[in-house]
């Protein structure tokens, strides 16, 4: 392998999303696709069923709650191919409805992957971004709908143009304090785990972009948020509308923008489409 070499990388994508996300990478982006999951055989197994499409996908472990996992994928990447084109942050969690685990627990835990894990990725990886790179974050509208239902007082902190990654972080600590406090709705917040960690993926996504504009702004990546849309997985369950393949459709354009494009950048996209955040 060669710096010369294109790389894309899909996190959590041994299924689902993820997975339909790293087929049509394979199919339509000009190099490399790693296709990464924190289970090793469901990875393999993964990528054995896209060499049975004919297709060529990479395998390498990731565990995004696992920092030195991250960087062993980090010093991959950097010998393999000199940094990264294409980042997907699909990998994420989400507790049943009506699972009985206490509300407090969901929050911590869904919390540690889905905004610090995704976190501790772009902390790592968005370093190794090429000019031209495209970084999706795969989000949800349940961060629109939850944002929604947050006091003024939060809401405008999580609308706030000059918000830092500090104050964000501070959030969304907060939040899972305040649950263990059982003062969680007293302080303004939404009954939603899920939502409120996918309110903090969205704000994360407008804050890189923003620096990103600031400290790279020659180099023209794309940073993006998006939706997939309802869509039949493990994890959403058997009567959402969307097959996987029609959810890996928003995150593979935002993934493939052409090098020549200067947006959407830092938006909330659904539908390939930027939404009022």
């Amino acid at each position: 392998m060669s710096s010369a070499t294109r790389v894309a990388l899909v996190t959590g994508a041994n299924k689902g999303i993820g997975f339909a996300i790293a087929r049509d990478l394979c199919r339509q982006f000009s190099g490399d696709v790693v296709l990464t999951a924190r289970d090793e055989a469901r990875g393999r197994a993964a990528v054995q069923q896209l060499q049975a499409e004919g297709l060529s996908p990479r395998f390498h472990l990731l565990d995004i709650n696992d920092l030195q996992s991250i960087r062993a994928l980090r010093d991959f990447l950097r010998k393999e191919y000199g940094g990264l084109d294409v980042l997907v942050n699909n990998a994420g969690i989400a507790f049943k409805t009506d699972d009985p685990t206490p509300f407090h627990i969901q929050a911590e835990v869904t919390m540690k992957t889905n905004f610090f894990g995704t976190r501790d990725v772009c902390t790592e990886l968005l370093p190794l971004m090429k000019p031209q790179g495209r970084v999706v974050n795969v989000s949800s509208v349940v961060s629109l709908k939850a944002l929604k239902k947050c006091s003024p007082e939060l809401q405008q902190k999580f609308r706030s143009e000059a918000i830092t990654e500090e104050e964000l972080v501070g959030l969304m600590n907060k939040f899972v304090e305040d649950t263990k406090k059982g003062v969680h709705r007293k302080e303004g917040w939404p009954d939603t785990a899920y939502g409120v960690t996918k309110i903090g993926v969205t704000v994360l996504s407008r804050i890189h972009a923003r620096n990103l504009s600031e400290q790279r702004r020659g180099d023209k990546i794309l940073l993006n948020a998006c939706c997939p849309g309802w869509v039949r997985t493990d994890m959403a369950g058997p009567k959402a509308p969307k097959s996987p393949e029609e959810g890996a459709e928003t995150p593979v354009y935002l993934a493939l923008l052409p090098s020549d494009a200067d947006g959407p950048h830092g938006g909330f996209v659904m539908e390939k489409k930027v939404e009022q955040w």
